[in-house]
C-alpha cells in the first residue's frame, strides 16, 4: 500500500520500543515506553503557508500526542502535521 499524505501532513513509522534496559533487564510490553522517535515514510506537498522541511527517510522526534495512529499491512503508522515534528535527528 502506498500512503500519500495531503497538504502539510507526514506519515511516520515509530521506532520500536527497547525490549531490554542498558543493564540487560528484559522489559514486558506493558513496561516498555514508546519512544517519540520515528522515520518519515512520506511527505505531503505542503501548502501556500507551510513549506515542507522534512523528507522521506529523515529520523525525527515528534510531539507525544501527535497525529492519528493507524495500522496498514500489519505495520503501525502515524499521520501528523509537520508542525508536530519537533526536531530532525542528524547522525
Amino acid at each position: 500500500m502506498k500512503l500519500v499524505p495531503l497538504g502539510d501532513r507526514v506519515v511516520l513509522k515509530q521506532v520500536e520500543a527497547e525490549e531490554k534496559t542498558k543493564s540487560g533487564i528484559i522489559l514486558t510490553s506493558a513496561a516498555q515506553e514508546k519512544p517519540q522517535e520515528a522515520t518519515v515514510i512520506a511527505v505531503g506537498p505542503g501548502t501556500d503557508k507551510v513549506k515542507m522541511e522534512v523528507k522521506p527517510g529523515d529520523k525525527v522526534i515528534f510531539a507525544q500526542y501527535a497525529g492519528t495512529h493507524f495500522k496498514a499491512d500489519d505495520e503501525e503508522y502515524i499521520v501528523s502535521k509537520q508542525e508536530d515534528i519537533l526536531a530532525i535527528i542528524e547522525d
